[in-house]
């Protein structure tokens, strides 16, 4: 399911929806209605792939200060009886599974704002690649916060409420940055694929050249932001073998990679030499259905064709996005600067990677692909993302408070895949 357009929560607003993959998806269109504000809104289908859609999203208030969110859903799905079956059979589950899922969600996003902003301070945060995996996720909870979000734009002319950047002309509205609190630095071109000279090209110019037309211009402020969360990637490090890595570890060999987010963290110096405090989230392996390794493996395992990629004993440093998103949001309210490896607690080796993610989906995962084929079918791509080793450690994290909402494997994937204990107990 993904997001197509959405218009807003007012009365009358459309959502467009679309419903599985790729040429096969279905589209969904919702118009709200009976919206009251701060308490509660509705949606009820205009097309789409049911019968009858209605329902009722609203937040009631409890003692205590407390409140609980409720989602009411009427639904029916088309075929007469055989739809009727349907419904119930595999329609309700999946339902279920997606609220329980969203309701997570808000309940930590509502949990993060009142640690760190229990005044309700609201902030203008200017964000690149806000449409992206990562960016579109932290833009939902920064605005649920009271918020405003602010895209960076590449190509204009920008909208109300957007900043134009485009570093292929080197043109930035820097003026704009006077009215923003905090910059956060999320863009850059996809690493997955096969690295041509092309690819590796573009991998390496959206990172550097769009960081330093974007540092150069916070520089050149009158008035600039207080901090810039520029982000980089654990790839900084290269393979480590079992050695634990923390924020103070050298990279061990000159790759790719590594001389990529040298290359990113350096190119944000004018920001960090004009004063402004600059924190540099070295990501790890992000899981989240929607995008990324968990993306491309979850369809193999839920077919029983899973299996270890790489070395058994290989660590993988992963996160959930959840964690991503609250480390971000950390890292505007606290001190932190330099680089910050934003991992989970306890890197997992990749066998216990794979068995994991197999319990979960409940399938064997037995197809091991060898490592010569791995490394001939990925090049150098699967050499530096695939095959080496890195046990990252988030020390800074943890010697700053932050709590993590999944520092348990297991958990974190059961979460992601709408897999938890309580539901597999209910259903």
């Amino acid at each position: 399911m993904r997001l197509e357009s959405f218009e807003g929560i007012g009365e009358g607003d459309r959502a467009v929806i679309r419903i599985g993959p790729g040429p096969l998806s279905l589209r969904w269109v919702a118009e709200h209605h009976d919206v009251v504000d701060g308490e509660q809104f509705c949606d009820r289908q205009v097309s789409g792939p049911f019968a009858h859609w209605d329902h009722t999203h609203r937040m009631e208030a409890v003692t205590g200060g407390t409140s609980r969110l409720v989602d009411s859903i009427e639904f029916a799905l088309p075929g007469g009886p055989i739809g009727s079956q349907l419904g119930k059979w595999f329609a309700r589950p999946e339902l279920e599974r997606q609220f329980a899922y969203r309701h997570r969600i808000t309940r930590r996003d509502l949990e993060l704002h009142q640690r760190y902003n229990p005044e309700g301070r609201a902030l203008t945060i200017a964000v690149s690649g806000a449409s992206g995996l990562v960016g579109s996720a932290l833009t939902a909870m920064l605005t649920t916060g009271g918020h405003t979000v602010m895209p960076l734009v590449r190509t204009g002319p920008a909208g109300e409420g957007e900043i134009l950047w485009d570093p292929r002309s080197g043109v930035v509205e820097t003026e704009k940055f006077e009215a923003v609190d905090a910059v956060i630095h999320l863009a850059g071109e996809n690493v997955f694929g096969l690295w041509t000279e092309q690819k590796k090209a573009r991998i390496l110019d959206s990172r550097a050249t769009g960081t330093r037309l974007l540092a150069d211009a916070l520089a050149d402020c009158e008035n600039p932001p207080d901090t810039f969360i520029s982000a980089s990637a654990v790839g900084y490090y290269g393979d480590h073998g079992t050695e634990p890595i923390t924020e103070t570890s050298e990279p061990r060999q000159s790759g790719f990679l590594t001389a990529v987010c040298d290359a990113w963290e350096a190119a944000a110096d004018p920001a960090r030499e004009a004063g402004l405090r600059v924190v540099h989230p070295r990501i790890g392996v992000v899981l989240t259905p929607a995008g990324g390794a968990l993306q491309l493996m979850l369809p193999a395992f839920q077919l029983g064709l899973g299996g270890r990629v790489g070395a058994p004993d290989q660590f993988f440093p992963w996160i959930t996005i959840d964690d991503v998103i609250g480390s971000l949001y950390h890292m505007l309210w606290t001190d932190l600067e330099g680089p910050v490896n934003v991992t989970a607690p306890d890197p997992a080796r990749m066998d216990e990677y794979t068995r994991t993610l197999a319990e979960v989906v409940h399938r064997p995962a037995l197809l091991n692909p060898p490592v010569p084929m791995v490394r001939a079918l990925g090049g150098e791509m699967a050499e530096e993302m695939l095959l080496q080793s890195a046990r990252v450690l988030p020390e800074k994290l943890i010697d700053s408070g932050y709590d993590f909402a999944y520092d348990d494997l297991e958990a974190g994937l059961r979460h992601q895949i709408g897999r938890t204990q309580e539901q597999a107990t209910a259903g």
